[in-house]
């Protein structure tokens, strides 16, 4: 990962909340506005945002993409990498009146305009692809309302929070059609990765950028060490993305392993197929997360038919059951989130109980028929929900066959 900029790292250094604010308001009003009426769509879609980037709202473009060429419907990308980190960059132009999708949550979305033509919104319809991780949105989204006409989200969980937050927009629920397009993975091995060949294997896969209070990887540790101990034959794989942009986090998580000879730390950014071999060399996957907008991680996972293991709330709940994944007890708590991204008032979300966790973690591991059933109907669900049906249900609702 490159090193951040002095003005990133400043602009990291304020707090979260007015941070976000600040940005959202000064940047909205300076940014060019769509037509207060959106234009008939025609000739094909347009999709932008962080292309270019190993992110999640990166990987949701990237799969709308593919999912409208493999339809044949005409599309254009437009790369805007990390808006606050690039400067202004050069687009292709769009055919006349074609609709814009674009990857990008609301308080950053004027901030990426500015650094787009000035006409990049004339005349065409404007569709804000938005994930939120939380049943309450926060302020700082209001301001980017009013760039865009109408809002998609990949879950109801997200699209539920949204309805209340701006009733007044149209707002659609089009899951990331990630089974159109599913996770292939290298040739590599457990040998590749050091794993052992006799052992079962945990993956607990996430980013720091995404928020360690968020994606809760010390509770998997916590369950790993309630259901394991110390067992050789009982492995845990933390892959942590982004480890040397925050330092004490990756410290903390170093910290809650002291002592268990049983789990190791992955920090290395693999390539996407690489990424993929090493869940499907693992035996579960772990995701003891507080709250999800959608999940790509356990949703790779069951396309890979790899069994999991996840909190029984929020987006992941809408593509899995009980039948076809491990659901595991919660309490809903009040959310806090240390960085202060992760917060909006009244909002909670859930924490998973460690020893509901290690059951499930145990059962599996010592049960290969349990995991193989579990995997097999976790791989018909995901195929079955999360096609292309609900993209071309929203494109034909705004007027694109």
């Amino acid at each position: 990962m490159a090193a951040l900029s002095l003005p990133h790292r400043l602009w990291r250094a304020l707090p979260a909340g007015p941070r976000r604010r600040a940005l959202s308001a000064i940047t909205a009003s300076l940014a060019p506005r769509p037509d207060a009426q959106a234009p008939a769509p025609r000739g094909g879609v347009a999709v932008g945002g962080e292309l270019s980037l190993p992110s999640g709202l990166g990987t949701g473009a990237r799969l709308m993409l593919a999912a409208l060429e493999r339809s044949g419907i005409a599309t254009a990308a437009l790369d805007f990498g990390d808006p606050i980190r690039r400067a202004r960059r050069r687009f292709p132009p769009l055919p006349p009146a074609m609709p814009l999708v674009l990857h990008i949550n609301s308080p950053v979305l004027p901030l990426a305009l500015l650094q787009a033509p000035r006409d990049l919104l004339r005349g065409r319809m404007v569709i804000g692809y938005w994930a939120w991780e939380l049943p309450h949105v926060p302020e700082s989204w209001r301001p980017g309302l009013d760039f865009v006409h109408e809002i998609w989200t990949p879950s109801r969980f997200t699209a539920d929070a949204l309805r209340g937050f701006a009733p007044h927009k149209t707002i659609r629920v089009v899951p990331h059609p990630v089974a159109i397009d599913p996770p292939v993975p290298s040739a590599l091995t457990r040998a590749d990765f050091g794993l052992p060949q006799d052992a079962v294997i945990t993956l607990v896969s996430f980013s720091l950028a995404s928020s360690m209070a968020r994606k809760n990887p010390l509770a998997a540790i916590a369950a790993h060490r309630a259901a394991f101990m110390g067992r050789p034959d009982r492995q845990l794989v933390v892959k942590v993305a982004h480890a040397e942009a925050h330092p004490e986090d990756f410290q903390a998580l170093r910290q809650a392993a002291i002592g268990v000879e049983n789990i190791r730390f992955e920090t290395r950014l693999l390539p996407r197929a690489d990424s993929f071999a090493l869940t499907a060399c693992c035996d579960i996957v772990l995701s003891l997360h507080r709250s999800e907008g959608f999940g790509l991680v356990p949703a790779e996972a069951m396309l890979l038919g790899v069994p999991v293991v996840a909190t029984g709330w929020s987006a992941t709940a809408e593509f899995m059951d009980a039948s076809a994944a491990c659901l595991v007890e919660y309490n809903l708590v009040r959310a806090v989130d240390e960085r202060g991204v992760f917060e909006a008032p009244g909002a909670v979300w859930a924490e998973a109980r460690i020893d509901s966790a290690a059951e499930h973690l145990t059962r599996l591991a010592d049960d290969p028929g349990l995991r193989q059933r579990i995997g097999e109907a976790g791989q018909i669900m995901a195929r079955q929900r999360l096609g292309d049906q609900a993209l071309h249900a929203a494109l034909a609702a705004i007027g694109l066959q």
